[in-house]
């Protein structure tokens, strides 16, 4: 049972929920590169994965991550044992989150207003986890079209970077390459025949 999964999704609806009506907690939590580097603020590297800007946002987040992250935890739990396979993927999660705030933070640090939250980082760091791990399984785009794995990955990062560059958009283009970059890094030092059975299935 992926209790892990579980507990986080529990505590980022919860947490979530709750700043969709408190405005000044939303603004208390999200990743603001300015506020870390010249207030301190170094809380905001975590605390931005815990909330969402509305429901659109969350579902999509915890829909991805429920099936991504509950599957990830199990595979971890399985190959590395219970107790290590739990720290793998709390790492996978949360310092995939983390790692995905790298390249926005050196981007935006003197940037008074950017501001920036929900996990997406996170779940992709989850999501390219997967890939690596299970190249070969079908993904179902809006639940209707099948798409290898695989095929999915690459097609995905080509996207976000085309939208990153663009530039057009409120959302975090740079943290989801940052969190899918991680997952994948991620993956092979914990088992680098992962990297070898992902070559070996496609080809």
């Amino acid at each position: 049972m992926p209790i892990i999964t579980y507990i986080i999704m529990a505590v980022i609806v919860l947490v979530s929920v709750q700043g969709f009506s408190s405005q000044s907690m939303i603004n208390k939590m999200t990743f603001s590169p300015y506020d870390v580097k010249h207030h301190n603020q170094y809380s905001r590297f975590i605390s931005h994965l815990m909330i969402h800007a509305d429901w659109g946002h969350l579902f999509f987040n915890m829909f991805s991550f429920y099936f991504f992250g509950s599957y990830m935890e199990m595979m971890l739990k399985m190959t590395y044992g219970m107790e290590a396979g739990s720290i793998h993927f709390l790492v996978l999660f949360f310092i995939g989150g983390l790692f995905a705030t790298m390249w926005p933070y050196s981007r935006n640090q003197d940037n008074p207003n950017y501001q920036s939250l929900g996990a997406s980082g996170s779940v992709s760091a989850v999501i390219f986890a997967f890939v690596l791990w299970s190249p070969n399984e079908s993904l179902y785009i809006m639940a209707l079209f099948p798409i290898k794995a695989y095929i999915f990955g690459p097609l995905y990062l080509a996207i976000e970077y085309y939208a990153f560059r663009k530039g057009r958009s409120n959302i975090a283009h740079d943290a989801h390459i940052g969190g899918a970059l991680f997952g994948i890094v991620y993956i092979l030092i914990i088992n680098i025949d992962k990297g070898k059975e992902f070559f070996a299935q496609i080809f």
